[in-house]
C-alpha cells in the first residue's frame, strides 16, 4: 500500500511511478464514501489469515504473526516467533486524498519486518480504527497529524520494510494485480538520495507527506510461491482477488 501504498499502507497502500499512477487514476472509480462495513471483513478468519500469509515466501510468513480485521480494528489472530508480522491491508493504508480511500475490493496482503511492525505498522491500525469508526478523510487526516506532532505514533526505524508478493493483491481498481516487489519505509521527503524515479533505476518512490514517509519499491521476479512473475504482472493477475 498501499504502505500507498501510500499506499500502504497502504498503504497503501504502494503505488508506482508515473506511468503506474496514470494507469491508476485512469481506471479507478472513486469512491467518495465509506461503504457498508461487511464489505470489507472478510468473515472466515482463517481465508484472512491465509490470504496474509501470501504477502511473503512460505520461510518468512508462516512463522509470522497474523492479524485480522475485526469490526473495530486489526486484531492479533496467530502469534509470531520471527517478528514479522503479516495482514490484509484495506483501502485505508492509503493517503486520505486517494481517490478510492473506501473502495471495499481493495486488499493487499503485506508481512512487515520487525522495525516496521514497530514503527509502520501503527499508523496502519490507527486508519483502520477510525474509518471503522465512521470518521471522515478530513478527520483521518487530522488525526494522523495531531498524533505525530505529539509523537503518539513513533518515527520509523532504519529498515523498516515490507513484503507484497501476493498474486491475490488487489491494489486498487486499476491495477488488481500488480507486479510483487518489495517496500521500505524511510522518514521524509528523501526520493533522490536512493536515486528512485531515474531511467534506469529499478527503484520506484511515491512520497507520501501525510504519513511523513517516502516508500521505496522494488519489484521481484517471482510470486510468493516461487512461481515466475510475469513482466506484465498487472495484466496477467488481474483475476486473482480475495473473493
Amino acid at each position: 500500500m498501499f504502505g500507498t501504498y501510500s499506499i500502504s499502507s497502504f498503504t497503501i497502500v504502494a503505488f508506482a511511478a508515473t506511468v503506474f499512477v496514470s494507469l491508476v487514476q485512469a481506471e479507478a472509480t472513486a469512491s467518495p464514501a465509506m461503504a457498508s462495513l461487511s464489505q470489507y471483513l472478510i468473515p472466515d478468519e482463517h481465508s484472512e489469515i491465509a490470504l496474509a500469509r501470501t504477502a511473503a515466501p512460505a520461510s518468512i510468513s508462516d512463522q509470522a504473526e497474523v492479524l485480522v480485521l475485526a469490526r473495530d480494528g486489526y486484531k492479533t489472530a496467530v502469534k509470531g516467533t520471527n517478528g514479522f508480522v503479516c495482514l490484509v491491508e484495506r483501502s485505508w493504508g492509503a493517503a486520505t486524498d486517494f481517490p478510492e480511500f473506501w473502495n471495499p475490493k481493495i486488499s493487499s496482503p503485506i508481512c512487515v519486518n520487525p522495525p516496521a511492525a514497530r514503527t509502520y505498522l501503527p499508523g496502519v491500525s490507527m486508519k483502520a480504527k477510525l474509518a471503522l469508526a465512521g470518521k471522515s478523510n478530513a478527520e483521518i487526516a487530522q488525526a494522523l497529524t495531531s498524533a505525530y506532532d505529539r509523537k503518539e505514533l513513533p518515527a520509523l526505524e532504519l529498515g523498516a520494510m515490507g513484503y507484497m508478493m501476493s498474486r491475490r493483491q488487489y491494489v486498487s481498481d486499476g491495477a488488481k494485480g500488480w507486479h510483487p516487489h518489495m517496500m521500505w519505509f524511510v522518514t521524509g521527503d528523501v526520493a533522490k538520495t536512493w536515486g528512485a524515479n531515474l531511467p534506469g533505476s529499478p527503484t520506484i518512490a511515491v512520497n507520501d507527506p501525510e504519513d511523513r514517509m517516502t516508500i521505496f519499491h522494488v519489484w521481484v521476479d517471482h510470486w510468493s510461491d516461487g512461481s515466475q512473475a510475469p513482466e506484465d504482472a498487472h495484466a496477467v493477475s488481474a483475476g486473482h482477488t480475495m473473493h
